[in-house]
């Protein structure tokens, strides 16, 4: 599959995170694994982790250390009551986006215009 625009990528991260934390808390490397699952071969942790860093910073997220057996804690990371909020209004945004471009594209491709 090929790569997703990195710009492209970084302007939906915020949604692609909060998305993914809807169904319940999670680590950043078990976030990072989920969206490469899910079709983001290339994404970087260092994309992922300031993502959660800011989303926290703005009170979308909560946090809290888990201790392991096995390495260092690991911090876990849920939705808080303004992130499921932020994430109902970030969806509406992204379907609006999304049916506009497709409405300009199709508008070109019946015009026959190109770039």
């Amino acid at each position: 599959m090929p790569a997703h625009d990195p710009q492209m990528l970084k302007g939906v991260l915020s949604l692609l995170l909060l998305s993914v934390l809807s169904s319940g808390e999670n680590y950043g490397y078990g976030l990072v694994t989920q969206l490469r699952t899910a079709g983001f071969e290339g994404l970087a942790e260092g994309t992922v982790y300031p993502g959660l860093t800011r989303l926290e910073a703005a009170g979308l997220l909560e946090s809290r250390l888990v201790r392991s057996d096995a390495g260092p804690a690991r911090k876990y990371y849920r939705l808080t009551t303004t992130g499921r909020a932020e994430l109902s209004a970030r969806r509406t945004a992204w379907e609006d986006l999304v049916h506009s471009v497709q409405t300009a594209t199709a508008a070109s491709l019946t015009t026959g215009e190109t770039a």
